[in-house]
């Protein structure tokens, strides 16, 4: 198990981050082409409106929650091979040591890098659907003379 982890770590860590970044892309990238091109007329009531307008930005907020974590976990993994590392072979050096730890903490900074993005595409997108909504509701109102 231990040589597994210490092989296959970083090809985990950085596939799964890997992998939501692509999901981020993608969804990002759906929900701005359909943003520029909703038509407000097709939809008769909130609801219908805000389900659509809301639709897959749950997966944009857990990658943006939980990318840290990811990366997180392989650093903590990360250490843990290090310090198992140290242990087995009887020597303690200060170069192994660091160069274990710095290994370790990219993955911190991967799930920093995917998670800061995704949580700007989330609060962007939230913005746009509370405009989009006001210009709902300004027809409505228009529509019903209000």
């Amino acid at each position: 198990m231990i040589d597994f982890l210490q092989n296959g770590l970083d090809a985990i860590i950085f596939g799964v981050l890997g992998l939501m970044s692509l999901i981020l892309v993608w969804l990002g990238i759906e929900r701005h082409l359909f943003y520029r091109r909703v038509d407000l007329t097709q939809f008769t009531d909130p609801e219908s409106l805000n389900i659509a307008l809301t639709h897959n930005l749950t997966t944009l907020s857990s990658i943006g929650a939980n990318a840290p974590y990811v990366g997180l976990l392989g650093t903590v993994l990360g250490i843990l091979l290090t310090f198992h590392q140290l242990g087995t072979s009887g020597q303690i050096a200060a170069n192994q040591i660091m160069l274990g730890l710095a290994l370790a903490l990219k993955a911190t900074a991967l799930g920093l890098v995917v998670a800061i993005p995704a949580i700007l595409i989330y609060n962007g997108f939230l913005r746009r659907i509370d405009v989009l909504t006001a210009q709902w509701t300004r027809m409505q109102r228009q529509r019903t003379g209000q």
